[in-house]
């Protein structure tokens, strides 16, 4: 069952982040899946750097770093796309 949490989270901040960064157009379902889960590992990462807290649980704070990090990864897409 985590699993599926997981991805419609996932899905979910990718889908925002998409919309944000302007690339929903280009994206399936599948790459705002993709999107959103490693951009929750890398929002994750840089707020424990930041403020040494971890993560736990679905709730507004959870949602709000997994978007920073799908927008940075979307970002840093973009950057390496384009050279």
């Amino acid at each position: 069952m985590n699993i599926l949490i997981w991805i419609i989270f996932g899905g979910l901040v990718g889908w925002v982040a998409s919309i944000i960064m302007g690339t929903n157009a280009r994206q399936g379902i599948f790459m705002n899946v993709v999107v959103g889960v490693i951009g929750a590992f890398l929002g994750g990462w840089i707020m424990g750097l930041i403020n040494g807290q971890e993560l736990t649980g679905f709730n507004l704070y959870s949602f709000l770093v997994a978007l920073l990090g799908a927008v940075i990864l979307l970002a840093i897409v973009r950057a390496f796309r384009r050279m």
